[in-house]
Parts: structure tokens; C-alpha cells; sequence
């Protein structure tokens, strides 16, 4: 199912099929794309809402045009199916970004989780996983989620 997703992606992005990425190893936004891939993966074939949500954080987040943030998660999802764990991607972020960088990346993970209106306890743990590897405390993670969750509830909430 997420090899589907993974092929359909890098077709529509390089119909080529070459596997030629834009955004290289060290690159902060790759590591977090690929983070956030990996979070609505979870739960089975992202949905719709998870798809539009990552692409439109992605965009707004790192203020990409939708053709840059296309090739993003293309490259994030060819390196996210390769990992074999979290670290590497969370290393990556944690040279690159101060703490409120680092706390606005656990907040786009919630934001993706709860894109399709639950949250899963595997989603809850690799978030618990990414922050801590962030060096995100407990608190501050959970505040975070909070706040997406009540962000959802207001009915002017952006999404």
C-alpha cells in the first residue's frame, strides 16, 4: 500500500522514474518531510485530508511553491522508505534548528495526525519518539498537541 503511494508520487513528480532528488541528505525541510510522511503512513494509505494537509504545511511551513514542495515529498518519501529509524532525520533537524524550530515540527506532525479526525496510538508514540530525539519535553509536546486539537475545533481554524 505505501509502496503504491511511494511510486505514484515519484510518477507524478519525475514520470521519468528516475530517482534524481532536489533537496540533498542535509537538508533540514527532507529530514521533516520525511518525518511527517512517515507519521501519516502509520495508520495504513494516507488519506486525501493527510495528503492536502502535508502538501499545504510543507508549502506555507517552508514557503515552497506547490511545484518545490511536489518534489519535496517526492524526495522525502523515496528517503523515508529507506530509513530504518528516526534518528537520522531527527539528527539532521536538531543541527539545523533552535528549539522553536524543532517545537514547530512536532506541531506540523500534529497537525498532520489529526488532518483525518483521530489519532492513533502509533502516531501519539512516534510523535512522543520525534520530539524526544528532538529534545522536545513532555510538556511542550503535549501542550502542542493539545493546541492543534483545540486549533481543529474553532470553526475559523486554518488548515
Amino acid at each position: 500500500m505505501l509502496d503504491r503511494l511511494r511510486h505514484f508520487i515519484a510518477d507524478v513528480v519525475s514520470p521519468s522514474g528516475t530517482e534524481t532528488r532536489t533537496f540533498a541528505d542535509g537538508d533540514y525541510r527532507l529530514a521533516a518531510a520525511a518525518l511527517l510522511i512517515h507519521v501519516i503512513s502509520l495508520d495504513g494509505e494516507p488519506s486525501e485530508a493527510e495528503k492536502r494537509k502535508l502538501h499545504a504545511l510543507l508549502e506555507y511551513r517552508f514557503e515552497l511553491d506547490p511545484g518545490t514542495a511536489d518534489r519535496l515529498i517526492a524526495d522525502a518519501t523515496l528517503v523515508e522508505g529507506e530509513a530504518v529509524d528516526l534518528y537520522h532525520f531527527t539528527s539532521v533537524i536538531m543541527r539545523s534548528l533552535n528549539e522553536d524550530g524543532r517545537l514547530r515540527i512536532i506541531e506540523m506532525m500534529w497537525e498532520l495526525v489529526f488532518a483525518d479526525g483521530h489519532v492513533t496510538e502509533f502516531e501519539d508514540n512516534i510523535i512522543w519518539r520525534a520530539a524526544d530525539l528532538l529534545g522536545i519535553s513532555s510538556r511542550d509536546r503535549i501542550n502542542l498537541k493539545h493546541r492543534v486539537a483545540d486549533g481543529r475545533l474553532a470553526p475559523d481554524a486554518a488548515s
